[in-house]
């Protein structure tokens, strides 16, 4: 891949994939692909079809999905696993059949089984149930890992996997019906910051662990892999440690000078106990993270404020173009 290539980023409006456009951007890559949803439904396969024959994009980077935290995929399992299975499938194999070079798919860490043994290997998947509260969508994304692997032995398509753990950063979602954690629990507690609030509800016991990766960190390992790595096996992308939801809590609070107090509603649904990834065979070939969680929350804290003070307000709905 080089600046001249031909790039096309599915999903550019979400969270991964505009930390895609930023990461390519930063390389010179001058010939960046995107459509929003309105120039390009990827559930439709007659439209893909059309997109990729006309474009023929070189390099392919398969971040747009329907997503969403606990609350979302409780209450919208259809739309999960129709609109991946659609996404995915049309992508995947219109790529191939344009002439690709690559494609690279981003998956999730949601998809290993629950109670697989920690810290997450490569090796686990498939090995055990998956957790109830996100099954639709992680069925929904091993299809797409297993496509990838099936075009690369069938037809000699070099399409690669990546497995990322939680995301977060500027881009994210933070709309308190569908967003993920983090970016609920920073939303929730710098509105108790501001309204003078002195105390909190978290979701749940507070104890699962989990761990979080800067949105950029992960664009730059996409980058990375898209030109390093060639397998049909996938691969972690992480930071390599974690955290409990309380401890994450008291970290947001410390970041945005909240100064109350937390209570657990252990009512709500805790999810997996703890989802750390194995990253050994990415450092291996010379990759690792480089921002931390609190500066990581503090960018991202930064970026909600400013959009906060915009017209539209901070929080997002779930596009099925938006990114994992």
């Amino acid at each position: 891949m080089n600046p001249d290539s031909l790039i096309y980023i599915a999903g550019h409006r979400g969270l991964v994939g505009s930390a895609l456009q930023r990461a390519c951007a930063a390389r010179g890559c001058a010939r960046l692909l995107v459509r929003d949803r309105s120039q390009l439904d990827l559930r439709d396969a007659p439209a893909v079809e059309r997109f990729f024959a006309t474009e023929r994009p070189e390099y392919v980077y398969l971040a747009a999905a329907t997503v969403g935290g606990i609350r979302a995929n409780d209450a919208r399992p259809a739309d999960f696993i129709r609109d991946n299975l659609l996404i995915e499938a049309n992508v995947i194999d219109a790529a191939w059949r344009h002439g690709a070079r690559k494609l690279l798919f981003l998956g999730s860490s949601c998809v290993y089984p629950k109670l697989a043994p920690q810290p997450l290997r490569e090796e686990y998947l498939l090995t055990g149930a998956l957790e109830p509260t996100n099954e639709w969508y992680a069925i929904a994304k091993l299809a797409g890992l297993k496509m990838c692997q099936a075009y690369r032995r069938q037809y000699g398509f070099d399409a690669i996997t990546l497995l990322p753990t939680n995301l977060y950063g500027p881009g994210d979602n933070f709309d308190p019906q569908t967003s993920h954690v983090l970016p609920a629990l920073l939303r929730k507690i710098e509105t108790a910051r501001a309204a003078g609030a002195d105390q909190v509800t978290l979701w749940g016991t507070g104890t699962p662990r989990r761990e979080f990766l800067f949105v950029d960190d992960l664009a730059d390992a996409c980058l990375f892999l898209m030109e390093r790595y060639s397998d049909e096996r996938p691969i972690n992308v992480g930071w390599g440690e974690d955290l409990t939801i309380c401890e994450l809590a008291g970290l947001i609070a410390q970041v945005v000078g909240f100064r109350g107090g937390f209570l657990l509603d252990p009512s709500r649904p805790d999810g997996t106990p703890r989802k750390l990834l194995d990253i050994s065979r990415l450092t291996a070939l010379g990759w690792r993270p480089s921002v931390d969680l609190r500066t990581g929350i503090g960018r991202t804290y930064a970026w909600y404020r400013h959009q906060a003070a915009g017209p539209a307000g901070p929080g997002r709905s779930p596009h099925p173009t938006d990114s994992i």
